[in-house]
């Protein structure tokens, strides 16, 4: 009885040693080979595929390589997904401790939510799964971010306000300031007026000297029709004047030769005798 009972413990401490080396040690990840990644307490985001007597790496392995970067075990169940567990769910790999249903000599996670994961080779370093914020924690957030809005909310008729006061401004400089354009104008027109007095003032003297001038030659024009038709044909420049009564011959005589009586006729010869 004694040796019977020894030989069962012993026989059960052996299946406890062969069981707890089940889950070998993690592998660096190799394109188109599954890889071992180690014994982890979640399985992420993955979906199961198959469960089953026939589960084993190797059969989960053809099921996942072609679309899945990743597959995980556990029990007869088969898992595929694109990312590992988050990587704070990584345990020790004695935790792994069940046989795989059609291949007892390795480990299928184990029963009480542990998982052997593995690499398919598709994608040598996928990335890990990050579990979103439970409602607990978010509910902080939340409320944060209904404080930030209704304090947006009761922020928002001064911001209008304001809005306001400054779309106003810039119309009551608008009215208050200057019109540029009828300045501008104004300019414009002051130009043109000026030019045209400039150019009528200068169109009066110069009529106005043309005019002195052409008086001036009509001036000198008599006067010099005058002076030209009072002179003798053929006379030198010098005016004479011609008496019918004179003699031509005594008329041309120079002054200095004698002096005319005006109480004499000398319209003709006299004949005088005078004593030799």
């Amino acid at each position: 009885m004694k040796t019977s009972g020894l030989l069962a413990l012993a026989m059960a401490g052996a299946s406890l040693v062969f069981a707890v080396d089940l889950q070998e040690p993690a592998q660096t990840p190799v394109l188109d080979q599954q890889t071992r990644q180690g014994c982890f307490k979640s399985v992420g985001n993955m979906t199961q595929v198959f469960s089953g007597t026939k589960t084993s790496s190797g059969y989960c392995f053809n099921l996942c390589k072609k679309k899945y970067n990743a597959f995980a075990l556990q029990g007869s169940a088969c898992y595929c997904g694109m990312l590992y567990p988050p990587d704070d769910d990584l345990v020790d790999d004695d935790k792994c401790n069940w046989p795989c249903p059609a291949y007892p000599k390795e480990a299928c996670g184990a029963l009480k939510t542990y998982y052997s994961i593995f690499n398919t080779g598709l994608e040598l370093a996928p990335d890990s799964y990050k579990p979103e914020e439970s409602s607990t924690t978010a509910a902080p957030s939340s409320t944060k971010a209904a404080e930030s809005t209704a304090a947006e909310e009761s922020a928002a008729p001064t911001g209008s306000q304001d809005a306001a006061t400054t779309s106003e401004a810039p119309s009551e400089e608008k009215k208050s300031g200057p019109n540029v354009a009828a300045i501008a104008a104004g300019v414009v027109v002051g130009v043109v007026v000026v030019a045209a007095i400039g150019g009528g003032a200068i169109f009066f003297v110069r009529r106005r000297r043309n005019a002195e001038i052409e008086e001036e030659h009509r001036r000198n024009a008599a006067v010099n029709a005058f002076i030209n038709g009072s002179k003798p044909p053929g006379s030198s420049g010098s005016i004479s004047m011609t008496d019918s009564r004179l003699d031509p011959v005594m008329a041309h005589r120079r002054l200095s030769d004698g002096s005319i009586a005006d109480n004499q006729d000398y319209s003709r010869r006299i004949l005088r005798v005078t004593n030799a």
